[in-house]
């Protein structure tokens, strides 16, 4: 995962990966449409199934806790919880980086 962090001043941070082209590119490169990528396989990720079970298989489990609104995992063994819409329709790379960023070396965005 290359780029730059963007902090803004509310506290969100997200990953620009190709700086130039969000700051002169164009239109059509900055709104390209990112795909979450399992390293291991190569695979991509195109549903909610595929992606539970395999955050499963990393130690993560259904959170009935929350927000009903939305699709929770939490670890046990961390106070992590990733918060996902619950159409997959909606699943966006904000929520795609906040996977790469709980499961290093695991999980990848890139352009479809």
């Amino acid at each position: 995962m290359s780029g730059v962090w963007v902090f803004k001043n509310n506290g969100v941070i997200r990953l620009v990966e190709n700086p130039q082209a969000e700051h002169g590119g164009s239109d059509q490169a900055r709104h390209r449409r990112k795909v979450l990528v399992y390293l291991p396989t190569g695979q991509v990720i195109t549903s909610y199934q595929t992606l539970e079970q395999i955050l499963r298989g990393l130690g993560w489990e259904i959170y009935n806790g929350g927000d009903p609104d939305l699709f929770q995992f939490h670890k046990q063994s961390s106070i992590d919880l990733i918060s996902l819409p619950r159409e997959f329709s909606k699943f966006s790379s904000i929520y795609m980086y906040d996977i790469v960023v709980k499961n290093p070396n695991i999980f990848h965005v890139r352009d479809a």
